[in-house]
Formats: C-alpha cells, structure tokens, sequence
C-alpha cells in the first residue's frame, strides 16, 4: 500500500513539474513572440478571433467532452490525473505571468531561436506528463488514447493535431509566423518522443543462419547477452528453422556483426530500433562484455 501511494505521489509531482515547464514556455516564447498555438489552444484563439468567445469559456467546454472520452477509454486513474493536469497547467499559465524570469528572455527579434527553445521546453513538459501517466487535458487526452489502443506515437498525433488547427488559424496570421510555429511543433512532437520512451535506446539484430547454435554461442561468449530463438518458417524452401533475435546497445551491434561474420559469411542479418530497452544488462547493472574476437 505503501509502495502504491508513493508511485501515485512521484506521478503527480511529476506531471505538475511537466506542466510548469509547459507553462513557462508558453508564457515565456510562444505568446511573447507571437507564435500560433496548436489543439484546443489553437480554436479558442480562432474561437475568440471571429466571434469573440471568451477563451476560457471556450477552453472549458471543448475539454469536457474530450475528458469523458478520456474516462471511456483511460478508466478512473488516468481521468484523475487528467483533471489534476488540466487544474496545474491552468494554474501556471496564470502563475508564471507574475513571474519577473519572462522579462529576462528576449527573444522578439528571433522567430528561428524562439521556435526551437518553445519546442524543446514544450515537448519536454509534455514529455514527462506523458511518461507519468498524465495529460493535460486538451488533444493531449486524444493522442494518449490513440497510443494506449493503436500503438501510435503521441508526439506524431499532437504533430497532426497542431497542424490541422494551424492550418485553420491561416486565416487570420500571417504565414512567416505560422511556418515558424510549424518548426516548433515539429521539435516538440520529437522531444516528447524522447523524453516519454527514455533517452537510452538500443538496437534489436534479427540473425538468420544455418550455424544459429555458434553464433548463439559466441553472443553470450563475447557479449554475454541474452538472446532468443524465434521457430520460423522458409519462404522458399518452407523449411523450419530457428532465428536468433537478441538486443543490444547501439555500440555493441557492429560486435555482433564480426561474430556472425566468423561464423557465417551468408547469415541474413536486420538492425532494428527498439526505443526503449528494459531488463537486465538495460536498466540494471551491465556486464562487461569483451573484444576478444579469439577462440
């Protein structure tokens, strides 16, 4: 019990941390230089821009729905922590105008600088709302449903999100402020990525051979990496065979290259990214592995 209340305490901190860091980037670059705002930010400002609507008003009522969306797909927590989300990014806005850092930071004369620096803070913030298990609020609430249930990226589902709204606000801004906007989307989305998957990653290697048991073999030898055999079946031949499928850091792949090399000259070989690596050798203690390529 205690366990649970101390994960639920770290996620909320967290996801306020995030939004503060949202916040600021908001108040701090985006407004101040005149940048064009993305998701339900974005039509208020159109909402408001033609028929005058009161951006809070406008703000509240589109979230409602996309909040009891969120309680249909996400369950009770996740809608907890929406709400909680919702409630500290509204604060910070608010907070960090009283502030006197957003004085500090003048960047008028730079859409290029004030587009990558509103970017990397934003999609930062929202990256770790995102890694602990928040949103807040908005089309963020769609972007976590599309990645709980189709496996979609959430930074390529803001991206589409903001450039949809961004394409709509065309209407009234001018486009040298919109291109720019467009960049500082594009560098969120990226960020976020990054800082919701975790910063280390790592290379998965697909190995198919007739000396599978060697190779395998000389992995845990040398690298002393665990690996996996995958039965398949030839598409030519349709002969059974087992696939070796092991990963490692990014380094270690051009070692496991030379060891199948050794062994087998013909063995069909496939790197793949895997964004996030987690147990022993990943996020535990590594071994150290050797360079000895000597039998």
């Amino acid at each position: 019990m205690q366990k649970i209340k101390s994960k639920t305490i770290l996620e909320l901190l967290m996801i306020t941390i995030g939004c503060a860091i949202y916040g600021l980037s908001l108040d701090m670059i985006s407004v101040p230089n005149k940048l064009a705002d993305g998701g339900l930010s974005g039509i208020s400002l159109i909402l408001h821009h033609f028929w005058g609507i009161n951006m809070g008003l406008s703000t509240l009522v589109l979230n409602i729905p996309l909040i009891l969306l969120g309680y249909r797909f996400m369950g009770k927590r996740l809608l907890a922590y929406t709400i909680w989300g919702t409630l500290c990014l509204s604060f910070f806005l608010w907070f960090w105008r009283l502030i006197p850092i957003i004085s500090q930071f003048n960047l008028e004369h730079d859409l290029f600088l004030s587009a990558i620096l509103a970017g990397t803070l934003s999609g930062f913030g929202l990256g770790l709302v995102f890694r602990f298990n928040g949103t807040s609020g908005g089309t963020d609430i769609i972007a976590r449903i599309c990645q709980m249930k189709y496996g979609i990226s959430s930074g390529r589902i803001l991206l589409l999100c903001d450039a949809i709204v961004l394409f709509i606000s065309l209407s009234y801004l001018d486009i040298k402020h919109m291109m720019y906007t467009l960049l500082a989307s594009y560098i969120l989305a990226k960020v976020m990525d990054a800082v919701q998957q975790g910063a280390y990653t790592a290379r998965g290697i697909i190995i198919i051979s007739d000396k599978y048991q060697e190779i395998g073999k000389m992995i845990d030898l040398k690298l002393e990496r665990g690996f996996t055999y995958f039965k398949a079946l030839g598409g030519y031949k349709h002969q059974d065979r087992l696939v070796i499928y092991v990963v490692v850091s990014p380094h270690e792949v051009p070692t496991v290259k030379q060891l199948v090399e050794r062994e087998d000259p013909n063995a069909f070989v496939n790197v793949i990214d895997v964004h996030e690596a987690l147990g022993e050798g990943f996020t535990y203690s590594k071994k150290h592995w050797k360079f000895d390529f000597k039998k």
